[in-house]
């Protein structure tokens, strides 16, 4: 049986809700959004229209016209509601105005088809809802598998978890290393860098965003000034092109490059950016160390485990009204700083790396009325905090 993940729920309301309102589901690739479709279409029963924009070649925005009025064939006195599912659809050109005047169509004559769309490009796709669509759509997020997901189905411990991430499909293979590093590398790591970024995107030099990405891989965790990244990436360009990369790089789910925190000032793009990768796969696959070298190494396995941590905080906290991000002055660091409105948390991981001077009381001394976490030995145990999402320590 599929994993009954809480979005399924929540996308079968919405399309049952009484007010039509277009379902989209977005979220990093091979994560089971097709697979929690298919869930949805199993449990509402009705007839359904499924189609992908997925392609060697863009459909055009007809296509999508074409997809939606076969829909509306299957719409009967017996069957008054069909379920249209339109995957990738990010990859049609000029796809949001088209559903717009098809959704409003539907909306005005009282038609019976529901829409469920699916993309795997927050930009593009969350870019189309705010210019085309405001107000006609419900918005669902699906995360890389959490750690209780992955022990339900797969039976890992907070270890293995850590290590090998949270890609179910790649989690099949973990029992053979060498066969597991060729999926997350070819299957996800390629196939999102050629087909979800280089397609969709205007990138002048396309080795360098795969090297950036591979810097990031091997600095999980850790903050990079762009002048250090320029001396190790070649034909690196400036700072503005790094910067621009690494956006490309966190609307595919890959990498953010995270901003240093100032109240009051959401990014500061001229700050070092910490690299965080959005799945420890990403990282564990692209570097020479197994599972058991991993654990050994003390220091390594610390950088892992706070990746794991900005992992998490990025999956589950998205978008408005959250704001993830990191602190530093001199020597004393907060390894990430949660916002909302004017609430602030500054969370310190215990991961057992040493080398670093805490900034929580440097941190709580310039900012009093934030709060404060400590995540790992001492505090919050690892295995709790990475139970549930993280809104539940932000309340």
């Amino acid at each position: 049986m599929p994993l009954d993940r809480p979005l399924i729920a929540a996308a079968l309301a919405g399309l049952q809700h009484a007010k039509p309102l277009l379902q989209v589901l977005i979220g990093p690739r091979q994560v089971g959004k097709t697979t929690a479709a298919g869930q949805v279409r199993e449990r509402l029963g009705w007839p359904t229209h499924e189609a992908t924009g997925d392609a060697p070649l863009a459909h055009p925005p007809e296509w999508i016209e074409t997809q939606w009025r076969l829909a509306r064939t299957r719409v009967t006195r017996a069957t008054p509601r069909v379920l249209l599912i339109l995957d990738e659809i990010q990859k049609v050109p000029g796809w949001s105005e088209v559903v717009k005047r098809l959704w409003d169509e539907e909306v005005s004559t009282k038609g019976g088809v529901r829409v469920l769309l699916l993309g795997s490009s927050s930009l593009l796709v969350q870019r189309g809802l705010t210019e085309s669509l405001a107000g006609r759509f419900l918005l669902h997020r699906a995360t890389h598998w959490t750690l209780d997901e992955c022990r339900t189905e797969f039976g890992w411990d907070l270890e293995r978890w850590i290590f090998f991430g949270g890609y179910p499909g790649a989690a099949e293979l973990a029992g053979d290393e060498r066969l597991w590093r060729r999926y997350v590398n070819d299957s996800l790591i390629e196939t999102v860098l050629a087909r979800d970024v280089l397609q969709m995107q205007t990138v002048q030099k396309p080795a360098l965003l795969r090297q950036l990405f591979a810097l990031a891989a091997h600095h999980p965790a850790q903050v990079l000034s762009y002048t250090k990244m320029l001396g190790q990436l070649q034909d690196a360009g400036n700072t503005v092109t790094l910067s621009g990369y690494l956006q490309l790089l966190e609307t595919a789910f890959l990498a953010s490059g995270l901003q240093a925190f100032s109240k009051g000032v959401v990014r500061q793009r001229a700050s070092s950016p910490k690299l965080v990768l959005w799945n420890n796969a990403l990282v564990s696959a692209t570097t020479s160390l197994d599972f058991a070298a991993a654990r050994a190494d003390g220091p390594w396995w610390g950088r892992l485990v706070e990746n794991a941590v900005g992992a998490h905080l990025l999956n589950h906290l998205q978008g408005s009204p959250w704001s993830v991000t990191y602190w530093r002055d001199g020597p004393a660091e907060v390894d990430y700083v949660v916002s909302r409105g004017s609430k602030i948390w500054a969370i310190e991981v215990k991961s057992g790396r040493g080398g670093r001077v805490s900034g929580l009381s440097a941190f709580l001394a310039r900012y009093p009325k934030a709060s404060s976490w400590i995540v790992g030995a001492s505090g919050v145990p690892l295995e709790e905090f990475f139970r549930e999402s993280p809104e539940r320590w932000f309340e």
